[in-house]
């Protein structure tokens, strides 16, 4: 074993007793606050959860596609608010600036992000873009050293906590194609950029979404990610096309979760005299999701070795979203069917709250639905 293998391997480790020792005790109290307390945020700062994607020079640990994922399954075993609190700064809120961004802005931020003193995130969605992104009706005008944006950005992760937004906005009123779209670095605090509430939501207890509002926002023109415009929507697709793989990762965490306490519950719950782990309906439940989960796995790793390798994974990504998403869900639904009573009853387990935070992962980052088109798209055009 190399020296960063047995790094990573002891990272991972050190992950997988995090998860055990200190998150997962601390879940009831994250849904009662709808928070994650401020000292275990601190804990994680200091484990350097916040910089794993983020490349050494600026602070972070540079790990590959694949480590990234294997680190994304450890931690996502634990309530979603866990890896979601560092999320987007491993993913969305960092990706567009270490694809795309210029070395003046890489040394300004990225430092920053991969230590958790800021949280990033991600503005794309609008009221009327969501599954189609080139729909967005944000606008930033240029006015000499200067854009000024307007517009409405929606079901955003940590905006209402973030210290920097990536935003994406059309810079050419004139073009409503993908090509009139340029992304924008936005800090907190910039004259015209507020956030509303957090959202009121079925699940995720403890991880911020809201809207984010642009009135006459001000920002300096070195902020152009990249300082080109019209290139944010390939900015974004970069972004998106290694967060799915990334989310496929976090939507199998959960699933390995809810087997293992599905099982657990089975072996001591007794029916009839024995284990309801005897009864082969029982079994054959397990053995679906055992099935699904390792499939899931072996597709993420291979899928994430294609990346780091420099391959198109256009297609890849997508089929792996698709699939870790809607095999998470099944997972969780024969988890509570396991459970029986016990798994609706939030007093008696974690399955209910599991039930409900992981069935947003069909929605996020693409629906199914969008994927199931990409996917026969992108499969189509390689038939000659």
């Amino acid at each position: 074993m190399t020296g960063k293998s047995a790094r990573i391997e002891q990272m991972l480790e050190d992950v997988r007793r995090w998860v055990r020792e200190v998150a997962i005790p601390n879940e009831d109290q994250v849904e009662e606050l709808n928070a994650i307390p401020e000292d275990l945020v601190e804990d994680m700062r200091r484990r350097g959860y916040f910089g794993w994607s983020i490349p050494e020079e600026y602070g972070g640990a540079g790990l590959t596609t694949e480590e990234l994922v294997r680190g994304a399954m450890e931690l996502s075993q634990a309530s979603t608010a866990f890896r979601a609190r560092v999320g987007t700064n491993t993913g969305i809120g960092s990706e567009a600036l270490v694809a795309d961004g210029t070395p003046e802005q890489k040394a300004r931020y990225l430092p920053k992000l991969a230590s958790g003193e800021i949280t990033g995130c991600f503005a794309l969605t609008e009221p009327e873009a969501g599954s189609d992104a080139t729909a967005l009706r944000a606008t930033a005008r240029k006015e000499g050293s200067r854009y000024v944006l307007n517009g409405t950005k929606r079901f955003i992760t940590n905006a209402p906590i973030a210290g920097l937004f990536t935003v994406m906005a059309r810079t050419n009123p004139d073009d409503s194609s993908s090509k009139g779209i340029s992304a924008f670095l936005v800090e907190a605090g910039t004259p015209g950029l507020s956030v509303g509430r957090p959202y009121r939501m079925m699940g995720q207890a403890g991880s911020p979404v809201s809207e984010v509002y642009f009135e006459d926002c001000r920002v300096p023109a070195e902020n152009l990610i990249g300082g080109q415009e019209g290139m944010g929507f390939s900015t974004a697709m970069k972004v998106l096309n290694k967060q799915r793989i990334h989310l496929s990762a976090l939507c199998t965490g959960p699933a390995i979760r809810m087997l293992d306490e599905a099982m657990r519950f089975a072996i001591r719950r007794n029916q009839f005299g024995r284990p309801v782990s005897d009864f082969q309906l029982v079994q054959a439940m397990i053995a679906d999701c055992q099935a699904e989960i390792q499939a899931a796995k072996a597709l993420i790793l291979q899928t994430a070795r294609r990346r780091d390798a420099g391959e198109d994974v256009r297609l890849d990504a997508s089929i792996c979203k698709y699939f870790a998403s809607e095999m998470c869900g099944r997972v969780a639904d024969r988890a509570v069917q396991i459970f029986g009573g016990e798994g609706y009853v939030a007093d008696y387990s974690c399955i209910e709250r599991l039930y409900r935070d992981v069935r947003l992962f069909r929605l996020y980052e693409g629906t199914s639905q969008i994927h199931q088109l990409n996917i026969a798209k992108l499969t189509l055009q390689g038939v000659a």
